[in-house]
């Protein structure tokens, strides 16, 4: 996933993508303490996913508080 797939994105749709990589964030972590995770690089893309995904709702909320302004 790249930034420019996630602005063309609603910040609803957003909203979700985030708790759907939260979950899975959760899982994998979930899966390592009990010795199950086989991909460890999933991890670190999916918590870079998370953080793209914050950046483009923050930039997105900028821009709109900007426009009311």
């Amino acid at each position: 996933m790249n930034a420019s797939e996630l602005r063309d994105k609603t910040p609803d749709q957003l909203r979700d993508q985030l708790v759907q990589l939260k979950k899975e964030a959760f899982n994998l972590r979930f899966q390592q303490a009990t010795g199950q995770l086989e991909n460890t690089a999933r991890m670190r893309s999916v918590k870079r996913d998370a953080a793209r995904v914050k950046t483009i709702l923050n930039e997105k909320a900028a821009a709109a508080a900007g426009e009311t302004e």
